[in-house]
């Protein structure tokens, strides 16, 4: 069953699409702000998206970048006009597809299958999987195991470990971390990377004072190897 979040502060439109959408057989959450459905996007990790441009405490191409920041879930935008420039700017900036107010529950869905069809298709061409020992990566489903056993893994650890597992052995400087995983611009705070690398290293079944997976290179940065190597 396809995962639908909905972000749309309209309480009369929020409650109608839920319920035409769960009697065609979605799964569906919704939220009434930005940063609301932000975070269910990133705690439920629902399969697409649905969002609303017009939301009351954060624009709609803001939560899109803040999304595509931890996330690459399939996004739908709707606006109510179709000429309206920011839809050009949420497409460029990652979104899927939109819709144009108002819109039919018939219409949303034949987007809804045509990006789920274009977005599986793509993860099932495209998939790759990084084996490092007994940790494996698959890098479409962004899914992580160790020893078989699935990691409970944030999108940003995920995309950490993924980062320095694409470069095994090699000694990453924290500030390049920042740069290409959090995509901060140079003479951000540290701190950031060593807090999730501390919460990767717990669930990695390790410690900074025993590691055995990442090893930290004091003043110079932090590298990914296999304890078994």
């Amino acid at each position: 069953m396809v995962q639908v979040l909905i972000i749309e502060d309209d309480a009369r439109i929020r409650p109608l699409l839920m319920r035409s959408l769960d009697e065609r057989g979605y799964a569906v959450s919704s939220a009434a702000t930005g940063m609301q459905g932000l975070q269910m996007a990133v705690d439920a990790r629902p399969d697409l998206v649905i969002l609303d441009l017009g939301l009351p405490d954060v624009d709609g191409t803001q939560v899109l970048s803040m999304l595509r920041a931890v996330s690459d879930v399939p996004v739908i935008v709707a606006s109510a006009r179709d000429d309206d420039p920011s839809l050009v700017g949420c497409l460029d900036a990652g979104a899927d597809d939109y819709v144009v107010k108002p819109y039919t529950t018939a219409q949303l869905e034949a987007r809804i299958r045509a990006v789920m069809r274009r977005t599986t298709g793509a993860a099932s061409s495209g998939r790759r999987t990084i084996e490092l020992g007994e940790l494996a990566i698959d890098v479409a489903g962004r899914t992580a195991s160790l020893a078989g056993e699935r990691l409970d893994l944030s999108p940003k650890e995920f995309d950490l470990l993924r980062y320095l597992a694409d470069r095994p052995g090699e000694v990453v400087a924290k500030r390049d971390l920042l740069v290409e995983v959090w995509q901060q611009p140079w003479g951000g705070s540290d701190k950031t990377v060593d807090v999730h690398l501390s919460w990767l290293r717990r669930k990695l079944g390790e410690s900074a004072s025993e590691p055995r997976w990442l090893h930290t290179v004091r003043g110079v940065g932090v590298r990914l190897s296999d304890p078994a190597a």
